[in-house]
Order: C-alpha cells, then structure tokens, then sequence
C-alpha cells in the first residue's frame, strides 16, 4: 500500500463520520446573495459584516491603486514591498486602535503566529482560552513556550494557573468574539488579573473589530478599556472591513520587536498595495457610516426573537454570529443540505472545528442584510426542521 493509498482510507473514514469537507465555487462578488452554479442563494455564511467587500468606494480605491501600483508589491516589507499605500494603512489603523504603531500581516493565521512566536521562547509560558481560534493555539504550541488552556471563560481557573507558573514572560491569548460560539471575551476581568499577575494580555479581535462597539472599535470599546490595558491587539481584515490581510497594533517597542523578530512578517511577500489603498476606504466607511451597526444590532434582535419563538436552541451571542446547535455532525449537515436545497446557505460547522456533539449551524448576519431577508431564513429554517420531526 502506497502512502497515498492510505491517505485515501483517511478520506473514507471523514465521509462516513460527515466530517469530509467541499468547497463551493462562488461565481460572483460577496453580497447577501450569492451565486453558485448560475443559481442565486441567500447568503447567511459570510463574515462580510458589514456588507463593505462589494461597496463601489472600496472597488474604485482598489482599482486606482492597482493602476498606479500595479497588482503584486514585489517583495517583502523590510526589502522593498511596503509601499505608501501600507505605510498610510498602518498609520491610519494605530490611529483608529489608539496605538503609537500596527503593523501589516498577509493573514491573521500569519498575525497571530508572528506575533506570539516574537514575542516568547522556552523558558516563557503562554496561557489560553479552550475556544481560542487555531491561529491562536498553533501560535502558542509552535512558540516554545510553556502552553496551558484555561475553562472557556474562566478568569479564576486563569488566574489560578498564573498564580502556578514560574516567572518570566506570560502571555494570555483570547478571541474578543469567539468565532464559533460568538460570545465575547470577559476582557475587563482579563485585565484585571494579567494586570495583578504581572502577565501580558494578546486579543484576537478579529470578529469585532468594525462591527461591535459604537464606533467600531471592538470588545475593547464594548467594556470601555483604555489601549493601553491590552498590551497586544490583533485585528484581520478580511471580515468586518472587507478586504484582505490582517494588522497587529501596540507600543512602539513592541511593533520594534516584530518587525525584528516576527517570521511571518519578515519571510512572506507583502500584500498587493492595492488591498491596504482599498482597506483606507472601507476603514473610512466604518468610522463614517454607523449605520450599518445599527442596522446589524437590528438584524441580530429580530433573528435571535424569531429563532425563539420557532424553539430553536441558539447559544448566548449578541454578535454578527448566531449558531444554532445540532448536535452531531449527520444532523447540522442535514439542516444545512435542506436550507441549501430551499436557496439559502448557512454552513454546517463541525469537529475539530468544535467540540464532538456540540456540531451546529453558524448562522452570521450582515448589515447587507434586509429584514425581509431574515424573514425568509426565518421561515425556511422553520419548514426544514418542522419536516425533520414528521
């Protein structure tokens, strides 16, 4: 048997456990429909948040960049690849952080595993919460670092493990909106205690930034904490703000020392400048149109009302991300293949991604939505479940 032969065997053992995995092949922008194989699907998947990755703003931006930059940035950052269009990104992002510095990453998986990786070694420990993203935990496995996860949630089973480790850098890793679940991270009591143990704080605040908080600005404005109470803040892209790539923001010395240190930042090509020109736009489109907060805020209320009312079991989120709990993974690819089947796509998220039995549907809204839209989604996932229980 050939190695390939058995990786075959891997595969059948992922189809008869619902766990195999097919991609869809988008033929168009993302919006709150989408279409696939020439059919039109209402889209409750994206993590456009707040519906900026087709605004006409953000395309023209892109556009004039690309003609005035070209497409690719040719190199990396610390050869010749940070062009004026990164450089005023980065500027613009600390500012809107209230930072003195961020600093550009391709990716947030890129983000976050340069930044921990910068930042501890052996002889340092790294502490995190169970529902921490993947990035989040390959970059304290892969840092050397003592590595402990901490109860979801639990600021004393973290403070008590703090209390525990030797002394030298520790560094505590959370999600601000946990991806899968939606909840949000307690970052005042986070605080709290790294402040009183001496630790570092780092937040993924990949799910809130542009879409939680009055003006945008994440969990962090959520609980009213000052900057510089979260030592090291991580911030993607790709979601809220519809475009590409991720930033890290902090103090001077820490942006320093990943600019030194961080792998990922130093070997990988720059991203094309035309994404940091077309990122300028829609960050001027979040800090300008709070409207499509509050429409969003609207959105979430009337889902979380209408799943009630219907007896679905939603977890506790008052984010863009609404799961609905199935159960196994046979069930949540069921109720989705049946809203698929009636033209609306919401995935079906399943082990590894969470935790075995606790397979779901991961509902996400955006301000791109109408109530009209909700309505339907609503109604549809009404008939899909009345006709399960027949």
């Amino acid at each position: 048997m050939t190695d390939f032969e058995s990786l075959s065997d891997d595969l059948v053992a992922r189809r008869k456990q619902h766990l195999y995995r097919s991609r869809l092949v988008v033929e168009g922008p993302q919006g709150s429909e989408i279409q696939l194989s020439g059919k039109p699907y209402l889209n409750f998947c994206s993590n456009d948040y707040l519906g900026l990755a087709n605004h006409p703003d953000v395309i023209c931006a892109f556009q004039q960049a690309a003609q005035e930059f070209g497409v690719g940035s040719g190199a990396s950052h610390l050869v010749n690849g940070h062009s004026y269009y990164h450089h005023q990104l980065e500027e613009a992002l600390a500012d809107f952080t209230g930072r003195p510095r961020a600093l550009l990453f391709s990716t947030g998986y890129m983000a976050n595993l340069g930044a921990v990786s910068a930042l501890l070694g052996k002889g340092d420990a790294v502490f995190e919460d169970r529902l921490n993203h993947a990035s989040l935990l390959d970059a304290g496995i892969l840092s050397g670092a003592r590595f402990q996860r901490y109860h979801h949630a639990d600021v004393e089973d973290l403070e008590r493990r703090l209390e525990r480790a030797d002394k030298g850098n520790r560094l505590v890793l959370t999600d601000g909106v946990f991806s899968m679940d939606g909840d949000m991270a307690p970052l005042d009591r986070l605080v709290e205690v790294t402040s009183r143990q001496g630790a570092w704080l780092m937040v993924d605040d990949a799910h809130g930034l542009a879409c939680v908080g009055a003006t945008g600005r994440g969990v962090m404005e959520v609980f009213a904490l000052k900057p510089t109470s979260v030592q090291v803040l991580v911030g993607t892209l790709g979601k809220g703000f519809g475009t590409a790539g991720a930033f890290v923001a902090g103090s001077e010395e820490m942006i320093e020392m990943l600019i030194q240190k961080a792998r990922t930042y130093i070997y990988t090509t720059a991203m094309p400048p035309a994404i940091a020109a077309a990122t300028l736009a829609s960050l001027k489109l979040v800090q300008e149109e709070s409207w499509r907060r509050d429409h969003l805020i609207k959105l979430i209320q009337q889902f979380r009302k209408g799943a009630e009312q219907l007896g679905l079991k939603l977890l506790s989120s008052r984010t863009p991300i609404q799961p609905m709990l199935a159960g196994s993974a046979e069930e949540a690819l069921r109720i989705s293949e049946g809203l698929k089947e009636r033209g609306v796509l919401v995935t079906a998220i399943r082990p590894p991604t969470v935790p075995k039995g606790t397979a779901r549907l991961r509902v996400t809204l955006s301000a791109a939505h109408s109530e009209s839209q909700v309505n339907r989604l609503l109604q549809e996932l009404e008939q899909v479940m009345s006709h399960s229980c027949r």
